[in-house]
């Protein structure tokens, strides 16, 4: 398998090198920056592509804009993308695009080396390689609401809320006073971000959140 790094670091870099060579790749060529990678992996056409998300000058999303203007040019570019750590949007992004051909790894998988090969090999071979943690984070980010920021009373207020009980009845039900009721609202609206606004009823608002509309 022919493969082209791109990394800013050359110990990455080489580090790359070392592992897929002992295992029978040929690394093809090498990139330190987005732009030098774009060339590189049009004029090649490798088997695979391992790029660095984060690449120079902003370090920041250098090697994920690369690699889409490379499948704007070579549509089935096999691209692996490594990074330091999860960013669950770059995550989505790849994961919702539907595409072969790609995978998303953590830099601390390489040091697994049979897993690391067994995920390039794959995305070579046409197949998609996620890292099972950016998996789980995506995953737990899209599961999150507001709602889960509520503690248990504070989801008693607003369920008595969508019963349609005011803050006095609220208190009989609860067998707390007023003004922790009071409390446990202003709470939930601020959770919800529901700030106080004339053109907003917060208590049907914070309703139709726990409704799920």
């Amino acid at each position: 398998m022919r493969v082209l790094i791109a990394d800013d670091s050359a110990l990455i870099r080489e580090g790359l090198r070392l592992v897929l060579e002992d295992n029978d790749h040929e690394v093809a060529g090498t990139a330190a920056t987005g732009t030098e990678l774009m060339v590189r992996a049009l004029e090649l056409r490798p088997d695979l592509i391992i790029s660095d998300i984060r690449m120079p000058p902003s370090h920041t999303d250098e090697g994920l804009r690369a690699a889409q203007e490379i499948r704007r040019e070579w549509p089935e570019a096999p691209i692996v993308l490594l990074s330091q750590y999860v960013v669950v949007g770059y995550a989505t992004e790849l994961i919702e695009s539907g595409e072969r051909s790609t995978g998303y790894l953590l830099k601390d998988r390489v040091f697994d080396i049979s897993a690391f090969l067994e995920s390039i090999e794959r995305v070579a071979a046409g197949g998609v390689a996620i890292d099972p943690d950016v998996v789980g984070q995506v995953i737990a980010s899209r599961r999150r609401t507001p709602l889960d920021e509520l503690t248990p009373r504070e989801r008693e207020v607003l369920e008595l809320m969508g019963e349609g009980l005011t803050n006095a009845g609220i208190s009989q039900r609860l067998f707390i006073s007023g003004g922790a009721v009071e409390k446990h609202t202003q709470r939930l609206f601020a959770k919800l971000g529901l700030s106080e606004d004339a053109s907003v009823h917060r208590r049907v608002t914070a309703v139709l959140t726990l409704l799920g509309r």
